[in-house]
């Protein structure tokens, strides 16, 4: 296990923060000031961390990743050799995690994306961060017999993002979707991709 310097304490709190007041407040309401105060820290302890405002967004876009990678734990899925009732199961659980225990992470990506739609700097750090997930799912979906693992791992990051947005921030947001019924579109739109 790595120890923490405080430094890098420090950065996770600001960055910890931040997302928080992005899931509260939206993009308007972040700000150096703001962190500081919900923080609990002496003003200018964010402006020390993250001296510019781009620098504060790649620290929570950073953080995120983090945080967003031991929701999806990823790794500790099961064998995707051991067919698409696996599959689907463990893709179910971190969907759920994300709807359910981590909704305000889930929220705090939502802005992070749209501002990444106005800040081409931000874009390209928003999508190299990204990046990890979409490979790791391509080697799963790769591993379960994908015959098109690429755009399998659009159709399905497409479809569980939009699942989680409706629920999230959408339409749906009264109406959280179950594990059980989660599993079952997840069945549903795998079997359709294997031909099955």
């Amino acid at each position: 296990m790595s120890v923490r310097t405080p430094s890098a304490a420090r950065a996770d709190l600001v960055a910890d923060t931040a997302l928080a007041l992005l899931a509260e407040r939206g993009m308007r309401g972040l700000t150096h000031r703001a962190v500081d105060e919900a923080a609990g820290l002496p003003q200018g302890s964010t402006s020390n961390v993250a001296r510019t405002r781009q620098a504060l967004l790649e620290l929570a876009v950073r953080r995120l990743a983090e945080r967003e990678a031991r929701v999806l734990a990823l790794e500790e899925m099961p064998d995707p050799r051991g067919g698409l009732d696996a599959l689907a199961e463990g893709l179910a659980l971190a969907t759920h995690r994300s709807l359910t225990r981590n909704r305000e992470l889930t929220l705090a990506r939502y802005e992070l994306a749209l501002e990444a739609t106005r800040r081409p700097e931000l874009r390209t750090y928003f999508d190299a961060t990204g990046r990890r997930f979409r490979d790791q799912l391509g080697a799963l979906l790769t591993a379960a017999g994908s015959p098109a693992p690429d755009r399998h791992v659009l159709s399905l990051a497409a479809w569980a993002d939009g699942l989680m947005f409706s629920c999230v921030a959408g339409s749906f947001s009264s109406e959280l979707p179950s594990l059980d019924e989660i599993r079952a579109g997840l069945r549903e739109l795998l079997a359709g991709m294997s031909g099955a």
